[in-house]
This record gives structure tokens, sequence and C-alpha cells, in this order.
């Protein structure tokens, strides 16, 4: 049995009660990496353990790979792929871009997947089919648009600084190619792509839990999401996400190895 519409806005609803109350109060931060900066506070473990509470207690046969607390059953034919604070950077510096990403992997494959934004209310939602939007406005079916040429396309990246060597000069080309490169976004850009907002997002050195929730939004948006060889997307690395065939094969011909 799959879970439905409202088990996953009821695990979005718990990590909210998690993450919202401490955005924007100063709260605790702790760096995970030596020698460099890998945030993590504590909305990011109360959101990630309220979630993995809920999924061991309704799907015990489950596997899960969480960013906080590890992975468990990462064999079985479906595991949950969790991000408590998709953008920790930005929830520390008050940016309301960062969002919970809770995916579920069947046999590898991402087939359903969410991603909220507390703040601005905004919910995203691929139930296998179709991808769905609900906040400021009402629900509504979302997808992404039909840019053409890669001349006439709207790119977003996190930050053009975690490009190094090769992948910064094919990124650099690509971005060259656009009309518009936009900066800072973490998932919301990918949440911005499905609902035919903007046409490009490129993204390096993602964990698959950067990525397993986004994957059903963009693909059952009407998009297409790969790593930068054309392959799946579901263990992250250096992936692209396109609104549309076009844009999708004219970046990729650059970003390829």
């Amino acid at each position: 049995m799959l879970p439905d519409r409202d088990f996953f806005n009821r695990l979005a609803d718990a990590a909210k009660a998690e993450t919202l109350p401490r955005f924007r109060t100063g709260t605790s931060v702790a760096n995970k990496e030596a020698g460099g900066f890998d945030p993590v506070t504590e909305g990011d473990r109360g959101a990630e353990a309220a979630i993995r509470a809920m999924i061991e207690t309704h799907f015990p046969d489950h596997g899960i790979l969480g960013e906080e607390f590890g992975n468990v059953g990462l064999d079985r034919d479906h595991v949950w792929v969790i991000d408590p604070i998709d953008g920790t950077r930005a929830f520390i510096s008050g940016l309301p871009v960062w969002g919970t990403l809770i995916g579920l992997y069947h046999k590898g494959e991402a087939i359903m997947g969410l991603m909220d934004q507390p703040f601005t209310g905004e919910r995203f939602f691929a139930d296998g089919r179709q991808s769905h939007f609900s906040g400021p406005g009402g629900d509504k079916v979302i997808s992404t648009r039909p840019c053409k040429d890669l001349s006439e396309a709207i790119l977003f990246t996190t930050s053009p600084h975690l490009y190094k060597g090769d992948i910064k000069t094919r990124f650099e080309a690509v971005q060259d190619k656009v009309q518009l490169a936009r900066y800072g976004c973490d998932c919301y850009a990918f949440a911005l792509l499905a609902s035919g907002h903007i046409d490009l997002v490129v993204e390096c050195g993602l964990k698959p839990y950067d990525v397993g929730g986004l994957i059903p939004l963009i693909e059952q948006a009407g998009g297409i999401i790969t790593d930068w060889n054309g392959g799946p997307a579901e263990m992250g690395g250096e992936i692209i996400a396109a609104g549309s065939a076009e844009v999708h094969a004219q970046a990729l011909a650059i970003l390829k190895t």
C-alpha cells in the first residue's frame, strides 16, 4: 500500500511544527563539517525525527534515507528520502527559500514527492501522476512552461561559488547562453520550475536527499530532470532540471562530459 496525499501532508505538518517556530528566531546553529561550514539546527533534527517516527509507525516495512539520522533498509522496495530543511543556510539567514523535502522511491525510482515552504504557506506535491500546488490563491495542478530555446530561458542555481574546475567551466558556458540567471533559491527553484515560472535549474554536488522529493515534482509537471550525463537523478551529484525537452537537450549538450 502506498501513502496518500493526506499522509504526506501530515508528515509536512509535523515537520512544520519543528521548523517554523525556529525560523527568524536566532535558533542555535551547529557546524557538521570540519574545515568548512555545513550548518544544522534544532529545526533540522526535530523535523526529521518527527517525519521518521510517523513513517516507522505507519510504514514499518519501508526504508528511510535521511540527512540527519542516517539510513535504514535501503535495500527495501520502498525507501523514503528526507531532507528536513533543504537550504539550511537560507534558513539561518532568514531567507524563505528553504523547504522540507520528502520523497518516496520504489526500487530506486522516485515516484512521489513533496516540497513544503511553511513560512510562505506553499506546498508542492507529486502524487504519482500529477504535480499540485496548495497555498495562497488555492489549490491547482501545476505544469512546466514550453520554453523552446536556451537563449530564452531563465536559469537558477544555488550559488555559482559551488562550482570548481571543469564543472565550473561547463556551468558558465550554459549560463552565458540563457536570457537570465539568478542565484540562491535552493529547493525553491525546482518548485518554481515545476510551476512554470522558470525554465532551467542546474546544480552540483547534490545528495539523494537534496533531490529525491523534487524529482517527481518536475517529472509529473511535464519537465525533465537528470544528471549531467542524462542519467537518473535519484542518487544526486551534478543535476539539471528543465521545463522542456528542448531546453534540457540544449543545456545537456554543453554540460555532458
